[in-house]
């Protein structure tokens, strides 16, 4: 076993805190990846705080997770000492189940295992990025194009591909007119790929307050969800919708903005359900679904494609000792638009 640092949530109820954590022996298909920069997702914050259920503590979070290959199983072939690689949302799944084989993992019958919180094959609990090293079977691996640099890569180990996945699964592109609902974390990638796919752009966020930074990162047209003037003045506009936030909003008004077969899509996971009118439905054969983040194939092209269009996230890179203050800037909506920690800082 490999013991390193990490901060981790001792319970429910308390701030993170420096510790150690256990990571596995390297097995033959495993590679060891000394960690250089990991993302802070809102859902780091709900899962260590118990927001989705009780969890196995101390719990070191973290899934946007980029670094360096320092070793490898003697059966691995994807990747090498000194690649430059990324881990996201999950490390496993069953690799046998329908989803599993087509590509879909994300969406494991059997549910995959996730990047923390989660039993790992050999029945302990996975521990995530906060942490100096993490060791991954070669196949949940990614890897990070020359392109772009690791700070502005972890984040789209998360936020990017949970974007990215409905953006191209919703042909997003020429002649489409997406929104995006919020400006966050989620939201500003959002805005980013969809641009970049040759969509036409709208934001829709509480207020004009981002207005500025929407239009810089892509955005074609921003409205205030606040003006009631928005949604009669919107109705029928749009193709797509992209639901970010993870708080509740009135889901059949914004199902009124989609043109006749648009979809929305929630990609934010607030904890209380989203009550919809089936009337909002029904009257322009529109469609509300969810949307998770990719699979491997899929992560692995979305990183390409933001290789390929200089797409990173917009980021604040904090040492480790700003963690909790970090989270409470997250709930604050403080941040524009990830905060990333330095893993150099743990050590």
């Amino acid at each position: 076993m490999l013991t390193v640092n990490a901060y981790a949530a001792p319970s429910a109820t308390e701030d993170l805190v420096p510790t150690t954590i256990e990571r596995r022996d390297v097995g033959p298909h495993d590679v060891l990846i000394e960690i250089k920069f990991a993302g802070i997702c809102h859902s780091d914050i709900h899962t260590v705080r118990g927001d989705w259920g009780p969890q196995s503590y101390p719990l070191a979070p973290g899934h946007e997770i980029a670094g360096i290959v320092t070793e490898v199983g003697s059966a691995v072939t994807r990747h090498a000492v000194g690649d430059r690689v990324g881990v996201g949302c999950m490390v496993n799944s069953c690799g046998e189940c329908a989803n599993c084989q087509a590509g879909e993992e994300q969406y494991c019958l059997k549910g995959n295992t996730g990047t923390y919180g989660a039993v790992d094959r050999d029945g302990t609990i996975t521990q995530g990025g906060y942490s100096t090293h993490v060791v991954v079977t070669e196949d949940f691996v990614l890897s990070i194009p020359d392109g772009l640099d690791l700070d502005v890569a972890a984040p789209l180990l998360c936020a990017g591909i949970t974007t990215y996945s409905p953006l191209h699964h919703w042909n997003a592109g020429p002649g489409k007119k997406v929104a995006v609902v919020g400006l966050g974390g989620l939201g500003h990638m959002a805005v980013k790929i969809a641009h970049a796919m040759g969509a036409e752009v709208t934001v829709l966020s509480q207020s004009l307050k981002k207005q500025e930074d929407g239009l810089r990162l892509g955005a074609d047209h921003y409205y205030a969800t606040s003006d009631e003037n928005t949604f009669s003045e919107l109705a029928g506009s749009f193709d797509l919708i992209v639901n970010t936030v993870s708080a509740s909003i009135d889901i059949s008004s914004y199902l009124q903005l989609l043109k006749l077969d648009g979809a929305m899509v929630n990609v934010g996971a607030p904890a209380e359900p989203l009550p919809v009118n089936a009337f909002a439905l029904i009257a322009g054969r529109r469609s509300f679904a969810g949307s998770m983040i990719g699979g491997i194939r899929e992560t692995q092209e979305m990183l390409v494609f933001c290789a390929e269009h200089g797409i990173g996230a917009e980021i604040e890179v904090i040492p480790a000792e700003k963690i909790n203050e970090a989270y409470e800037r997250v709930l604050a909506s403080d941040v524009r638009y990830r905060f990333v920690i330095d893993a150099a800082t743990l050590s």
